[in-house]
């Protein structure tokens, strides 16, 4: 079992993202994004004790992921040049910068580190997007596509640090809220924080968010015992995902806000949910997409009895399930 390292989160300064924005985004991309299923199990079914668990299925959205979401806001509400969009990523944003620039017929150009998957860069290459592999974690391929951005006058669609990006990630809570109203306590994966960040700005405190990173990639945690983002290492099985070099600087003060705290987990942890989350309900998910289960199928985060306890499985890019020739 893995330990737990828990930290709380102090209150700060009200953040510029709130429920009506969020609302109001929702609107616009309602079109073009799916409203992704809940799975409601039981405890019992992974052995530890009973209860509702319930997971929404961000996975099954447009491109393999919640940041699908955080694309459309972007180019549905922001005027796109002629040259197009550029945007870096681990894999998955770039993915949803992807889908959504050919969905509108717009030009985009993607940045990617070497640690990026395989499945990823497929799909990259799948929706037509000029892709580069630059560099080896998710900090050279933003300044990459920083440069580019610069020479070509593209409009950057940043991953997470930017408000279109979180409040298109916002309208998972908004959906998840209509279809678990009864929710206690949300698990939420954090990397570069934008997820977290505008889940947590739906939610304000009607229900608990809490954050789960991989121990090898601790950005709110680092920059929480700070006081503000700062370096964070950025390895682990998640890091095409999960481990940009430090969180958000517009995420965390809305993380330190209205996420309750923050869980760490390890790299065994994550396998192990991977593992059991197919065994026991038949769901692929990539190492990132896990590591929120990971808190609870370790014994990280113990569910009160009687509590609704909700996760968020946020991306299912990978080769993890062959299928026969």
């Amino acid at each position: 079992m893995t330990s737990t390292r828990e930290t709380p989160i102090r209150q700060a300064a009200a953040e510029p993202l709130d429920r009506k924005r969020i609302s109001e985004v929702e609107r616009v991309i309602r079109p073009y994004v799916r409203m992704t299923p809940v799975l409601t199990a039981d405890l019992a079914d992974f052995e530890l004790g009973s209860g509702p668990l319930h997971f929404k299925l961000e996975f099954l959205q447009h491109a393999g992921s919640f940041k699908t979401r955080g694309a459309f806001a972007n180019l549905l509400s922001r005027n796109v040049p002629s040259t197009g969009v550029v945007a870096a990523s681990g894999g998955n944003h770039g993915a949803a910068v992807a889908y959504a620039a050919r969905s509108l017929r717009v030009r985009a150009k993607i940045f990617v580190p070497s640690v990026a998957s395989p499945a990823k860069l497929a799909r990259i290459r799948a929706y037509g997007a000029d892709l580069s592999v630059v560099g080896e974690r998710y900090a050279d391929a933003l300044a990459a596509s920083q440069a580019w951005a610069a020479q070509s006058s593209a409009m950057a669609i940043h991953a997470f640090d930017q408000a279109e990006t979180m409040l298109g990630q916002g309208t998972i809570g908004l959906e998840l809220e209509a279809q678990v109203p009864q929710l206690d306590i949300l698990l939420v994966s954090v990397g570069g924080g934008g997820l977290i960040g505008g889940i947590a700005a739906w939610y304000a405190g009607r229900a608990a968010v809490i954050g789960v990173e991989p121990e090898s990639a601790p950005t709110l945690t680092y920059a929480l015992r700070a006081g503000a983002p700062v370096d964070a290492p950025a390895g682990g099985i998640a890091a095409d995902s999960l481990a940009p070099r430090r969180v958000g600087e517009r995420v965390f003060p809305i993380a330190r806000r209205h996420v309750r705290s923050v869980i760490l987990v390890s790299d065994e942890a994550i396998r192990e949910a991977q593992r059991r989350l197919w065994e026991i309900l038949r769901v692929a998910i990539e190492p990132g997409g896990a590591a929120a289960a990971a808190a609870v199928l370790c014994g990280a985060y113990r569910p009160r009895p009687g509590e609704q306890l909700g996760v968020v499985l946020s991306g299912a890019n990978t080769d993890a399930v062959a299928f026969a020739a």
